[in-house]
Order: C-alpha cells, then sequence, then structure tokens
C-alpha cells in the first residue's frame, strides 16, 4: 500500500504541484470503469494454435487494449515484451516468464492496484494429457484502486483445459481453489473474476455455475444476454460461429463479479470483441476472442474507509460486514509492546471487533457519552523482514487518546471526514498487526 500511494502521490505532483499541506480530496462516491479479458495466444509459434504470426499480432493487440481500462490477460508467455511495447496503461504487473517458467497472466490498468498485496498463485492440480502441468498456471490476485479506500478485489484465472473425467475433476479442483482464496482474501469486498474458465454452463461435468453461486457472483453474460438465466446442464453447446459472430453464443473466457456492503457493482455492458481484434485480412489475432464489459459502481452513502497503512503480511480482515450504519464505538482497545499487537474497538451495540496477536500489555480508552473517535495516527517499521505496524494513537473529539507501541520515522494520520467517525478497521494482521485502514461511519 506504501508503494501505491508513493505512486499516487508522485504522480500528483508531477501533474499539479502537490504539497504537504494539500487539504485531503473528498472520496469520490461513484464512477464507471470498462475491463477486457483476453487469451493472447503466447505460446511459441511452433505449438501456437492461433491463426497469425505471434510477434506481429501480439503487437497489433497490445496497440489496441488503450480504450479498456482494466485488462486480463492469459497466455502471455513468449511474445510479453511485444505485447507491452505497444501499450499505454500507466499500470502493469511484471512478467512471471514464458512458457514453461511462468503462468501468463498479466494485467494492464489505467487504475493503480496495490502491488504490496498483488499475489500469484499456482493450481494444485493439472492434468499431464492436456499439457496444463507443462507451465504453472493458476489465477492472480490485486486490488484495484477505484478511489480513496474504495476498492475492487480482481482475480485474473486460466484454468485446466480439456473435457476427460481427469480434467473435468482437475478443473472444477481448480475453480474449489479459488474459492477458499476468496474467502479468506476478500470477506466483505467487491470482487470481478474474469479469464480464460475452460467452462461451459452446457457441459455436465463443468461446475461454474456452482463457482459462481458459491462466491455470489453474477455472470456478465447470463445477466446481460441471456435475462439471467444460464444454459441448462447438458443441453447443447452454443458453438461460436468465427464468421458470424454474435453475444448468443457462450465462450469460456467469462467475467463475473459482485458489489459489497461499501461497494455496488453492475455490469451495464457485455461484448464479444471479435471484430475489434482482427488483421487487416480478416484473420483473428489469437485463437481466443477478447470479452469485454462496462461497469457502473457506487459507494454505500452510509460509510467511507480510509486508505490501508502497513505492510502486506498476515491474514486478511475487513469489519465492514459487522459495522452497522451510523454506528459509534464506546471503547478502544490496544495491546502493544515494541509494536502493535492487537487493535479493537467495541461498538454501541455491544459488538467488538479486534484483530491481531495475543501479545502485549493491553489497555484501553472509554469514551463519554458524545464523544467519538476522530482521528488516529499510525507508524510502520520492519521487523524480522515484514513491514508491520509499530505504533498507533487513537484521539477522540474531545482531545482524549489512546497510545502503543514505539514510534518511528515512517508515519501518518488519518482523520475522519466532517461529520464522520472511526468505528471499526480493514487490513492484515497474525500475531501482530501488519496493515490498517479505518471505516468511518457518520455522525
Amino acid at each position: 500500500m506504501r508503494r501505491l500511494l508513493a505512486t499516487l502521490a508522485a504522480a500528483a505532483a508531477a501533474l499539479g504541484g502537490l504539497t504537504a499541506a494539500a487539504p485531503t480530496a473528498a472520496a469520490a462516491d461513484s464512477g464507471t470503469f470498462h475491463v477486457l479479458t483476453y487469451n493472447v495466444a503466447g505460446l511459441p509459434e511452433s505449438l501456437s494454435s492461433a491463426p497469425t504470426p505471434r510477434e506481429s499480432s501480439t503487437t497489433t493487440i497490445g496497440g489496441r487494449l488503450g480504450p479498456y481500462d482494466i485488462v486480463h490477460v492469459q497466455e502471455d508467455f513468449n511474445y510479453h515484451a511485444y505485447l507491452y511495447a505497444a501499450d499505454s496503461h500507466p499500470y502493469r504487473t511484471p512478467t512471471s516468464g514464458g512458457a514453461g517458467i511462468g503462468s501468463g497472466l498479466n494485467t494492464l490498468s489505467g487504475l493503480p492496484y496495490d502491488t504490496d498485496d498483488f499475489e500469484r498463485v499456482h493450481w494444485n492440480s493439472c492434468q499431464y494429457d492436456s499439457g496444463d502441468c507443462l507451465t504453472p498456471k493458476g489465477f492472480t490476485f490485486m486490488r484495484e484502486r477505484l478511489a480513496e479506500g474504495v476498492y475492487v478485489d480482481f482475480y485474473n484465472l486460466h484454468t485446466n483445459a480439456g473435457t476427460n473425467d481427469g480434467d473435468l475433476a482437475s478443473r472444477a479442483d481448480n475453480l474449489n481453489q479459488l474459492t477458499d482464496f476468496i474467502k479468506t482474501h476478500s470477506a466483505g469486498n467487491a470482487v470481478v473474476v474474469m479469464g480464460d474458465t475452460n467452462t461451459r454452463y452446457t457441459r455436465s461435468g463443468d461446475t461454474i455455475a456452482e463457482f459462481a453461486a458459491t462466491n455470489g457472483l453474477t455472470d456478465a453474460w447470463v445477466q446481460l444476454i441471456r435475462g439471467g438465466t444460464p444454459p441448462a446442464k447438458g443441453s447443447d453447446a452454443l458453438v461460436c460461429d468465427e464468421n458470424a459472430i454474435t453475444n448468443t453464443c457462450e465462450v469460456v473466457d467469462k467475467i463475473l463479479y459482485r458489489g459489497s456492503k461499501l461497494v455496488s457493482l453492475n455490469a451495464t455492458s457485455y461484448n464479444n470483441e471479435h471484430a475489434t481484434f482482427l488483421t487487416d485480412d480478416g484473420l483473428m489475432l489469437s485463437d481466443h476472442d477478447p470479452i469485454t464489459a462496462s461497469f457502473t459502481w457506487s459507494r454505500n452513502s452510509a460509510f467511507q474507509l480510509s486508505d490501508q497503512f502497513g505492510g502486506p503480511h498476515g491474514d486478511y480482515y475487513n469489519d465492514i460486514d459487522s459495522v452497522p450504519a451510523g454506528a459509534r464505538a464506546t471503547s478502544i482497545q490496544l495491546s502493544s509492546g515494541s509494536r502493535v499487537d492487537r487493535i479493537g474497538v467495541t461498538l454501541s451495540n455491544g459488538t467488538t471487533l479486534a484483530h491481531g496477536g495475543t501479545g502485549g500489555t493491553a489497555s484501553s480508552l472509554t469514551l463519554g457519552s458524545g464523544e467519538y473517535v476522530s482521528g488516529a495516527q499510525l507508524c510502520q517499521g520492519v521487523k524480522d523482514g515484514h513491514t508491520r505496524i509499530f505504533y498507533a494513537k487513537f484521539t477522540t473529539n474531545l482531545g482524549h487518546t489512546l497510545t502503543g507501541g514505539t514510534s518511528t520515522s515512517d508515519c501518518v494520520t488519518r482523520t475522519a471526514p466532517s461529520g464522520w467517525q472511526i468505528a471499526g478497521f480493514h487490513g492484515r494482521s497474525g500475531d501482530e498487526v501488519d496493515k490498517i485502514g479505518f471505516i468511518y461511519t457518520k455522525r
């Protein structure tokens, strides 16, 4: 998160002469973004099933990605440099390597993402007979920043291919693995999952419908083209005619999403971008068609979240689902020694929300009638190679404070916006507190 904020600050300074005394801008309440998922067929030319030369086609693909805010690519292997050389998105994931080494999964984005929390994960299961074990396929996880404190968790995936029993079992295991990850990393968060799923709703052995239902995801194609009803399992495949592509055919490349208590998401358009990604001779630039969707988003007016501060370690936590609108803290708790071991808040409804370990010396501050937590100072440092929260100081509107830990030279101050108060947390923690952001409610 620190690197993300540093990037934003540097960009703002370059554009507008940002100074340390500049006031914090109000968080945006709504907006739009446009996404694209595209398997770019980046296997070596001799192995590729794409109908066009890979170097020139990948260069052409890169030059046509500009209109899309967030692009997920799969099989971005041996021609990665050509793709990026022709693209102008400011935020792009570094390659994990060519075929046989990397996963082929990359993201090109016009929106900043939290580089600290970015992860690449390999599948636990693969099938040699479909060639899926020849390179470490899997998924990526990243937090795209729509506005201050407004994030959407994006997952890029490429599951195992093939249709024999082993392939189907392996692919189902892939989706189950991703489900487990979403539960631990994206609880309470808005989510977009898009990529090459190698699944069809019509295929009896595929579990894409179950995956969507388990994670509360809506398929943009099912919603906007199918009227909310997916094709029935076991029904005839809705195969695309590459000479007459329409949105009614089913492709294995999919875009699924969900909103959250904080962020409402709605897909407003869906399209197979076949016609946009052809050569001058009308040939496909890859062996897959790119799929796009447009989204609107809005922030719940009862809540605001601060950006997080700290390091990319520990388990994820987000109190948003446990904090009622208008909730007020009646007590703040800290356990600390040389660093902050644990943070907690008790709300007016009696709910206590706490994160961290069991070490340190416990202290607390009980708030009086009409008193609320108005701000906090946080300092971070490095312990055993991990960036952690070393110091926290909470301040109320009446000037009362609760402090713990050891101050460092790397600190931030978070102040609740006018008319708001601190009532919960989001971030990461383990035996100690690694990262903290604040949930604000209206007073």
